[in-house]
């Protein structure tokens, strides 16, 4: 199994709306980035992620699990452009902002903190194992 982290913005599409769309979940679609894309086409069912609210709230709130794995983006006409599926899983019991990521030191090396403008990216099984202990969670 892999980690991932899916940013959005809550205005566009938050994590109650990712709870809203229940077991079918939804294509997280609109990624116009090849290297977010080039993440979704490795990405398998069964994997994890985190949901993360960009802009304002900088957090992770939640765990998705991938539904279905790489296909067509549905809301374009190009085949250069693929999504997967995610539903909600659960929410975290306390959202971890960037800030606290930041802070710790452990997580100097993740992509969120090196590069945060990237909108799906891999999280490795330590980072993920931290991120989840500091929300109060067990995968």
């Amino acid at each position: 199994m892999a980690y991932w982290l899916f940013k959005s913005e809550p205005t566009t599409w938050s994590w109650d709306d990712q709870v809203a769309k229940g077991a079918q979940g939804e294509e997280w679609d609109g990624v116009r980035n090849y290297q977010a894309r080039n993440f979704m086409r490795k990405m398998k069912v069964g994997d994890l992620g985190f949901f993360y609210h960009s802009q304002s709230e900088k957090a992770v709130v939640g765990i998705v699990t991938v539904v279905a794995e790489a296909h067509s983006d549905s809301t374009i006409n190009d085949d250069r452009w693929d999504c997967v599926d995610i539903r909600a899983v659960k929410p975290v019991k306390s959202p971890i902002t960037l800030e606290i990521i930041k802070a710790d030191g452990r997580l100097d090396d993740m992509i969120l903190v090196r590069n945060s403008r990237l909108s799906v990216q891999p999280v490795s099984d330590a980072e993920w194992n931290i991120v989840c202990q500091l929300a109060g969670i067990s995968d």
